[in-house]
């Protein structure tokens, strides 16, 4: 599932804004574009009390959602939650100039500073997908498989996904993985 929402962290309280003075920006009115130029594409609306209910009774029925911040703010974090929490999950911001690659959820974890007990997947898969966006698929994807590996393979698990393993221990894990794959392919860091 892929949550798109608004970045610019204002709320509009109706569906049309004024952007900047004397432009105004109707939703209806992109939304009737898009299903003209766009016909193939299924198109619903809800609510967000609706769609929240939806994604905890019926997550598969969602391919992409898109909302304003706010909505994408709780849905996303909804979404987290169905998956195991917020240590799992990576976010992109995407600009017309810049980038920026992070978890999932605005959650700090600011109570497991210092505990050696933070998950750290969510991280290692924002960098995975900073590579990727980089053109880097090759470097993105022995970090993604490293993780798998560590997650799936060897069931090294956190605390907050059932698990006793450490930070440390998890970054580890993940680390050799990769020199494992650079050993076997003879491939050299740059």
């Amino acid at each position: 599932m892929i949550i798109i929402r608004e970045n610019t962290e204002g709320e509009y309280s109706g569906l049309e804004h004024e952007t900047t003075p004397g432009i105004v920006e109707s939703l209806k009115v992109c939304q009737e574009i898009a299903e003209n130029e766009y016909p193939e594409i299924k198109f619903d609306s809800m609510i967000v009390d609706n769609a929240s209910m939806q994604l905890v009774s019926r997550p598969q029925q969602f391919d992409i959602m898109l909302m304003p911040n706010l909505y994408g703010n709780i849905i996303s974090n909804i979404a987290c939650g169905l998956v195991g929490g917020p240590g799992l999950v990576s976010g992109m911001n995407i600009g017309n100039e810049y980038a920026v690659f992070e978890t999932g959820t605005r959650n700090t974890g600011t109570s497991l500073a210092g505990k050696d007990a933070a998950n750290p997947t969510a991280f290692i898969r924002a960098s995975a997908d900073m590579l990727r966006y980089l053109g880097l698929n090759h470097h993105a994807n022995m970090i993604s498989d490293s993780l798998y590996r560590t997650l799936v393979e060897k069931r090294l698990h956190t605390p907050d996904i059932g698990g006793t393993a450490k930070t440390s221990e998890v970054v580890k894990s993940v680390l050799e993985f990769i020199a494992e794959e650079m050993e076997e392919h003879k491939w050299r860091a740059r």
